[in-house]
């Protein structure tokens, strides 16, 4: 007989000699997770290489969790329906999450279209750790950067479910940090990050 993990009783969380206040004071810095979000080709995945690097060359422990990336392992099994997509961006918070227990700034890069699932990983992740990133990048443009070629199959019906094109994108309400990759350069965009979470990660 299988049992449902979800809710089993007999599953209790196992507390560990090294806390995330002990690495935070090894490695002088805060853990969080910077989630980047905002349409395909609106260059989510560049900038969190760019502010990773920034990030490294100051001596913090990140690292970067990639849309593509995870699907090709952890979540490769699953579609592009509403359903698998939540799914996804659920257990990468998981992830992220374990990723700032061990005192790790986390650079999430996923399109996470639903405001509902990116306000999920929030709250898995804690909001006290959480600092949401929108990549401001028009449609046109995106289309226009069309790096990977999918818009171009979306629009031949070749895949469906692609966000902006037969799936909704809801821009956050109130993210944290806002970038526009139209009117700005990466390394300009990169930058503006970086100057506003650093000293986050200090206090």
């Amino acid at each position: 007989m299988l049992i449902n993990m979800s809710v089993n009783q007999d599953v209790h969380h196992q507390a560990f000699y090294l806390t995330r206040e002990l690495f935070h004071e090894s490695y002088k810095h805060k853990a969080k997770v910077i989630w980047f979000t905002g349409l395909s080709g609106s260059g989510k995945s560049s900038l969190a290489n760019e502010v990773s690097k920034l990030l490294f060359e100051h001596a913090i422990k990140v690292f970067v969790l990639d849309g593509d990336n995870t699907r090709l392992g952890l979540n490769k099994d699953l579609g592009f329906s509403l359903s698998d997509r939540k799914e996804n961006i659920r257990r990468v918070a998981e992830v992220a999450k374990l990723f700032v227990d061990s005192g790790t700034v986390v650079l999430t890069s996923f399109i996470s279209p639903i405001e509902e699932e990116r306000m999920m990983a929030k709250q898995i992740i804690g909001k006290e750790n959480f600092i949401e990133v929108f990549v401001d990048c028009s449609l046109e443009r995106c289309e226009k950067r069309d790096v990977k070629g999918l818009y171009a199959k979306a629009r031949a019906g070749e895949i469906k479910n692609f966000t902006g094109i037969d799936s909704p994108y809801e821009k956050p309400s109130n993210p944290d940090i806002t970038v526009n990759t139209v009117d700005q350069t990466i390394t300009e965009c990169s930058q503006i990050i970086f100057n506003a979470i650093k000293p986050q990660l200090n206090e």
